[in-house]
């Protein structure tokens, strides 16, 4: 008896909410959504369902806490950028992490890896923005892009607009190409780099099978669609966001000034 005692108090000294979330994530990695179960967690961590329970109240809470664990390591650290104050129409002083530009970027690039690397993620970020935008992993997100906008001289007033626009893009762009380039979600787009070869081939040909004079568009784009690069596209899509933003943005202005707030009253 004595023995057993022992050996219950190691496992709950072992198990900690940390070590159950990380086992959740591997859970999610290798079996999908549909894998992450009491029942399979309490076999990977061995221990019992009221242990788990223990230390994260429900399910749907354990995995809020995977998505936000995720998405912290894909992030790189917060920062603000500095901006030159001697004259108005001085230039934003980057500082050594690089520029507000290269900040989202890094933002985006970051989260579109770890959706790559773990398949499971980009639905879970789309449900947590629209179901939870309270929650760990938006505000961290919106933090994260919004700093480097205010950054860029956007009006104080279209922050938000601006800010969710990126998201938007950054999050349904990285769904869509989470479920193609390796393939690991299982579903039915190509499984491996020569799949995803062959099926941007068909794809390609169908294209260029269509009716030129209906589809004269398509028809004249489908060997670019046959040879893009996923990654490559999505900075493209970055870039393009962000030349807006910085065309429309007025010169010399800092972030915040009094001229970009709202008049109430």
């Amino acid at each position: 008896m004595g023995t057993q005692t022992r050996q219950s108090q190691r496992r709950r000294q072992v198990l900690s909410r940390e070590r159950i979330v990380e086992a959740a994530v591997e859970l999610l990695d290798t079996e999908g959504e549909g894998g992450l179960t009491v029942r399979a967690l309490a076999e990977r961590l061995s221990t019992g369902s009221g242990a788990i329970y223990h230390h994260v109240g429900n399910m749907g809470e354990l995995l809020q806490a995977a998505t936000a664990t995720v998405v912290a390591g894909a992030l790189p650290p917060l920062r603000t950028p500095t901006v030159s104050p001697q004259t108005p129409d001085a230039p934003r002083t980057p500082d050594s992490t690089g520029s507000p530009e290269d900040a989202i970027r890094a933002v985006a690039l970051g989260l579109f890896d770890a959706a790559l690397e773990h398949p499971w993620l980009a639905a879970q970020l789309a449900a947590q923005l629209t179901r939870s935008p309270w929650g760990a992993v938006t505000p961290r997100i919106f933090e994260s892009i919004g700093r480097q906008v205010r950054a860029l001289d956007v009006p104080r007033r279209d922050w938000f607009a601006t800010t969710s626009t990126l998201v938007h893009y950054i999050l349904g762009a990285t769904a869509q190409n989470a479920q193609t380039p390796d393939g690991t979600d299982g579903g039915p787009f190509p499984g491996t780099a020569a799949e995803r070869s062959e099926f941007l081939d068909v794809a390609s040909r169908a294209w260029q099978d269509l009716d030129p004079d209906e589809y004269p568009f398509l028809h004249d784009i489908a060997d670019q669609m046959r040879e893009h690069e996923d990654r490559e596209q999505f900075l493209t899509g970055i870039g393009l966001i962000l030349t807006g933003i910085t065309a429309g943005a007025p010169a010399g202005r800092p972030p915040g000034a009094p001229g970009d707030r709202p008049v109430t009253g």
